[in-house]
């Protein structure tokens, strides 16, 4: 429906004053004459003032049970990686490599043959003896404060409904985002900065945005993108600094367009687009002053700086930090544009290079968090949409095809009973047999880890309560401190 009638319209006839002033000036003859047109109805003019829910839409909110976290970080390796190499120990890949599985009824996407062995060697770590592969030993200095999840399971072999299931719940579907449910239930505790943050260098993953939308919830809830393969403070967040205008006048500007945007919202009862566009314009304002000091990594020591390393991921997760210290409360950190981690071929080659451009970061990362007291209130997650096949893509012995049967993520911090392992896959790591976990039981333990009930975190649309868990979801309890 379009908001602003056609005064061309011979159809429509000017029925008031109010009606032609409406028309005639687009509306901006209300502002003069609101007060006098009120005394004439009897009615009072419209506050221009937003209320608080309106105007602080990201405000901190009440959990519906004590929390162990809050806030969340996902580290997400977009295009699949393959959990037999890296948290999923499978010793009988390496007697059947060059062979058929003994046993497969399981259909893969693309042609696949042979079993194909780890190229990597797994060993024991920390206290607890949780085995990781040698891809990731920096990583696997924190397996004490993770919960490995090695029995994953998605619906389809492909990437787009995969990314869409991880990230929002649904694989079919247009639905919000898990960093926008997370938003809508609890807020934010730093109203200057936006409450989820997608970071992705170099540009959009597979399904670009749709990744990190807020679908039918409030524009307010959805994820701002960054590129972080930008340094610079003003092509990392564009435009955030006037050249022109003082602050002060800024805020007089803005102050003068809050008045006339909720003036023209008024007469369209709420429309979810336009309030959308009203938030993105304070916030931005907001944003001037705090997201040019929190993106400022020279603050950071040299010890700090050395200990991430001054690489595209380091800089990611160092940026990630010191935004969780600041109050946002979700950050999702992709592995860069397209699908990097999806190796059909080269995978020993390519999986190496992608975890060593990965590991030494995520290890200061969780060091940081732990040394300055975060991890305990942050929950970090990792792991793709999928993992990959024990048998080889044809038609050689170099690479693994999707794998939705089976797959493992980790998670550490915010209350995660750490160094424990939960679900397995059979003997070649093909499918979940034992505690197979749906996408929706994980999203309901993130839930549950910031306080909020997956039954409960619902939003009314279309003429039914929809959750990000869809109708399923069940919390993992054996994996909560």
């Amino acid at each position: 429906m379009n908001p602003c009638p056609d005064v061309t319209s011979p159809t429509q006839v000017p029925t008031s004053r109010r009606d032609w002033l409406k028309r005639s000036g687009t509306g901006l003859g209300l502002l003069g004459l609101g007060g006098l047109l009120a005394e004439e109805t009897g009615a009072s003019p419209p506050d221009p003032r937003p209320s608080r829910t309106e105007a602080m839409p990201l405000a901190a909110k009440s959990p519906h049970h004590k929390a162990s976290a809050r806030s969340v970080v996902h580290l997400f390796m977009n295009g699949g990686p393959s959990h037999v190499d890296t948290f999923d120990p499978k010793p009988l890949l390496n007697k059947y490599h060059g062979k058929p599985l003994p046993e497969s009824h399981l259909r893969t996407e693309r042609k696949t043959g042979a079993v194909m062995k780890s190229p990597f060697k797994f060993q024991p770590h920390g206290q607890s003896g949780v085995e990781v592969s040698e891809l990731f030993p920096q990583t696997a200095r924190f397996v004490d404060e993770m919960a490995v999840i090695r029995s994953m399971q998605s619906e389809v072999p492909n990437h787009e409904p995969s990314l869409m299931l991880m990230n929002c719940g649904h694989s079919r579907l247009p639905r919000p985002s898990m960093g926008s449910w997370v938003t809508y239930g609890l807020g934010s505790e730093n109203q200057n900065l936006p409450g989820f943050l997608a970071m992705c260098p170099g540009g959009y993953p597979i399904v670009s945005t749709n990744n990190w939308r807020s679908s039918f919830l409030p524009g307010a809830y959805q994820g701002t993108y960054l590129d972080t393969q930008q340094t610079d403070i003003d092509k990392l967040v564009a435009n955030i600094r006037n050249p022109k205008w003082s602050r002060d006048v800024q805020e007089r500007q803005l102050e003068l367009l809050r008045r006339l945007n909720r003036n023209h919202a008024g007469e369209r009862e709420k429309e979810a687009a336009l309030e959308a566009r009203i938030q993105a314009f304070e916030l931005a304002f907001r944003m001037q002053m705090e997201a040019q000091e929190a993106f400022d990594l020279s603050r950071e020591t040299q010890a700090t700086l050395d200990a991430y390393g001054d690489t595209l991921h380091g800089r990611q997760l160092l940026l990630t930090r010191r935004l969780v210290e600041r109050g946002v409360r979700f950050i999702q950190v992709w592995s860069g544009a397209g699908q990097p981690w999806d190796n059909h071929d080269n995978l020993e080659a390519q999986h190496r290079k992608l975890s060593g451009d990965w590991d030494r970061p995520i290890g200061a990362f969780l060091a940081d968090l732990k040394q300055r007291g975060l991890l305990e209130s942050t929950l970090v997650m990792w792991g793709g949409e999928f993992g990959r096949t024990p048998v080889a893509e044809l038609p050689g012995l170099s690479g693994r095809d999707h794998n939705h049967y089976g797959f493992s993520c980790w998670l550490a911090g915010g209350g995660v009973r750490g160094g424990t392992t939960f679900g397995a896959t059979d003997d070649f790591g093909f499918q979940a047999q034992e505690s197979p976990v749906h996408v929706n039981d994980l999203h309901a333990t993130l839930l549950h880890l910031l306080g909020l009930d997956h039954r409960r975190l619902t939003y009314r649309y279309a003429g039914r309560d929809f959750r990000l868990t869809d109708v399923g979801g069940r919390v993992l309890e054996e994996l909560i401190a």
